[in-house]
């Protein structure tokens, strides 16, 4: 398949700004893959649409605010953009820069009177190589101190804080960016989810470039997706499993729990408890091991989220509903709106 067969237009009107408040006031598109129509309720009925026995598991990893601002010295105190993605290469950080050619080899980047940093090479795909004038360790706290949300760089002037580019359920700090499908529960929601039987589990993958980064190759064949870090404890594993044999439905919230679960779900269609690391690539012709429903936003043209999400319903169903929902107004991408699928 080629990656222009998952382009689409979207008007730039729908791409969400901003949040919704509360949380779960969202709206929902509800997607059968038995060929039931669309319907289309807000993210308040999840209750009403899940049954006694699913599972749902969310990815409860924690966002850095590794977005920082900085200026050059060399280049006339320049302003310069950079974001940590939280790949360290011995002493050094991996970087995506904004505008990334100012940033040659030996250039000095000034963030603030208490932090440096001195770019020591550049890669084949234009990251950046950064060696701050810090202790590894001490790093977190200078990002907490100094640092942004990471918010993509299709949100402009946002009113968002911090908090509300977070789940409310994150623990484990890690991500470059959010697993957005989860923005939309509450404390409130998951109270009913529980009240009717749904269980909750959480496994862990720190969001990096392998979830967000481009498709730049004509055949999706040839797009090598980077390697993200994933916690599956062994806990989790066995319920998981044993949901799964006791025909319970699988329900992922996001691309990144799907693929955890896939990740590790072994030849005999069983989890298997590990921390590794997941290079999956899921697009159409994929044969799906473990999950068997997902929540999941709207998401960018020719992008390997798309792709995933077409893979599990199909790509003329998906691109037929994103069709109904440029029609109807959702709102698309990060704070925008989500779909369930099942």
């Amino acid at each position: 398949m080629r990656t222009s067969d998952f382009d689409y237009d979207l008007p730039r009107d729908l791409i969400a700004q901003n949040p919704v408040v509360p949380r779960d006031r969202s709206r929902l598109m509800v997607l059968s893959r038995e060929g039931a129509p669309l319907a289309h309720k807000h993210f308040y009925d999840l209750p009403e649409l899940l049954r006694k026995g699913d599972v749902l598991v969310l990815n409860d990893t924690k966002v850095l605010p590794a977005r920082l601002f900085g200026t050059l010295p060399e280049v006339g105190g320049r302003k310069v953009e950079v974001l940590l993605l939280n790949e360290a290469v011995g002493a050094f950080q991996r970087v995506l820069a904004k505008p990334a050619k100012k940033l040659r080899v030996g250039c000095e980047v000034v963030f603030d009177d208490r932090l440096r940093a001195e770019v020591m090479a550049v890669e084949g795909d234009g990251t950046r190589l950064l060696r701050f004038d810090c202790h590894p360790s001490e790093l977190p706290r200078h990002m907490d101190r100094i640092g942004h949300a990471p918010l993509p760089p299709y949100i402009r002037g946002s009113r968002a804080s911090g908090d509300q580019y977070q789940t409310i359920y994150a623990r484990d700090p890690g991500s470059s960016a959010a697993p957005t499908a989860g923005l939309h529960f509450t404390e409130e929601l998951f109270s009913r989810l529980e009240s009717v039987g749904v269980q909750v589990e959480k496994v862990t993958l720190h969001v990096g470039r392998g979830t967000f980064q481009d498709v730049k190759t004509d055949r999706l064949q040839d797009h090598i997706i980077h390697a993200e870090h994933f916690e599956l404890p062994k806990r989790v594993a066995d319920r998981l499993n044993r949901a799964k044999e006791r025909g319970c439905r699988i329900v992922a919230v996001g691309s990144t729990s799907i693929r955890v679960l896939e990740t590790a779900t072994g030849h005999r269609g069983r989890l298997i408890p590990q921390v590794s690391q997941t290079e999956l690539f899921i697009y159409p012709g994929y044969e799906w091991k473990f999950v068997d429903a997902m929540i999941t936003n709207f998401h960018l043209p020719k992008s390997t989220l798309l792709m995933l999400v077409c893979s599990f319903a199909g790509r003329g169903p998906v691109f037929r509903a994103y069709g109904e929902a440029v029609r109807r107004q959702y709102r698309f991408f990060s704070f925008g709106d989500p779909m369930l699928i099942y």
